[in-house]
């Protein structure tokens, strides 16, 4: 009898979270943003929220909850009702880089609490440096650091940034020793960089496209899998020596755990709509994003197979918090 009443317990529950499902969405959808307003997480938010508002009938607000590198914002999803009006434009860092950053800090587990929905879009960084540094290629960059063992150097937005831990993943796969130079964000490391003071930066391509055209920084390889079209002639890494090679930034799409399926389905249909839409995917192209979405499967396995990496580079690194 217990059994039975448990069976028709779930069947009941089933069959509510489904009529709720159909009726899917009633009112205001949030959609948090983890970083501050004016952000490229925080326009890309902006811009989707508006495309979902005119497909699914109801307002969607972005609603920007910055701080401790994107986990305050992350967290205040993961915890909030599983009903399908909450959901995340999630960041690398909340979503792989911080799990090994803050370690027993974090409040959330990115692979536990949240249901996924796609991927949005890939965001390679180039690898640039001052004219007077002797290298147009990373073959070059490699035989000049193992000649000049930790003499060479390289600025990020700070420890821990994407930026640093790229510059440590090509350290280690390329064997070599550089110093790497912490600034309180990307802008100061850009401007030391063309001051001289640094020999090497991983940059944003749409920030470091305009100077690298007008020769004021040299732009010797793309992170990522495919080249820019920002700068078709730079090469990625992985074909210029080190084979395989790819790390970039990221943004996906997540709700918290336990959103009913029939919702998460809904919610994936609309979002690869909006963002194979010419504005968005404009709004992605001229950020520097090479747009991919998946299935909600596809971004799961992607995330876990994100986690491991990022925590290599971080412990390679000595990364901590600032």
């Amino acid at each position: 009898m217990r059994l039975a009443a448990g069976v028709a317990i779930a069947a009941i529950a089933f069959v509510s979270q489904l009529a709720n499902a159909q009726k899917y969405p009633e009112k205001t959808i949030r959609f948090i943003a983890p970083y501050a307003p004016g952000g490229t997480t925080d326009l890309l938010t902006r811009a989707i929220a508006q495309k979902m508002s005119d497909a699914l009938g109801v307002p969607v607000v972005a609603d920007n909850r910055p701080g401790a590198g994107g986990n305050i914002g992350a967290e205040i999803a993961a915890k909030s009702p599983p009903d399908g009006y909450t959901i995340l434009l999630a960041p690398v860092s909340p979503m792989a880089i911080n799990v090994s950053l803050y370690g027993d800090k974090m409040t959330f587990n990115p692979e536990k609490d949240f249901s996924p929905i796609t991927l949005v879009a890939k965001v390679p960084l180039v690898l640039i440096v001052h004219p007077s540094v002797p290298v147009r290629n990373v073959r070059e960059l490699i035989a000049l650091a193992k000649a000049k063992p930790g003499q060479l150097n390289y600025g990020s937005a700070g420890n821990g940034s994407s930026n640093h831990l790229i510059g440590e993943m090509l350290k280690a796969a390329a064997g070599i020793d550089m110093l790497h130079i912490p600034y309180k964000g990307g802008g100061p490391a850009m401007v030391a960089l063309m001051a001289g003071q640094l020999d090497m930066f991983v940059g944003q391509v749409p920030s470091t496209a305009p100077m690298v055209k007008s020769g004021r920084i040299r732009a010797i390889a793309i992170s990522g899998a495919r080249r820019s079209p920002a700068l078709p002639d730079v090469p990625t890494i992985s074909e210029s020596g080190l084979p395989g090679f790819e790390a970039t930034s990221w943004y996906c799409i997540v709700a918290p755990a336990g959103v009913p399926q029939p919702i998460i389905t809904r919610l994936h249909s609309e979002l690869i709509k909006i963002l194979n839409t010419p504005e968005i995917r404009d709004r992605l192209i001229a950020e520097g994003a090479d747009v991919e979405t998946t299935t909600p499967e596809e971004l799961m396995a992607f995330v876990r197979a994100e986690i491991p990496k990022w925590a290599k580079a971080v412990k390679d690194s000595g990364a901590k918090l600032d």
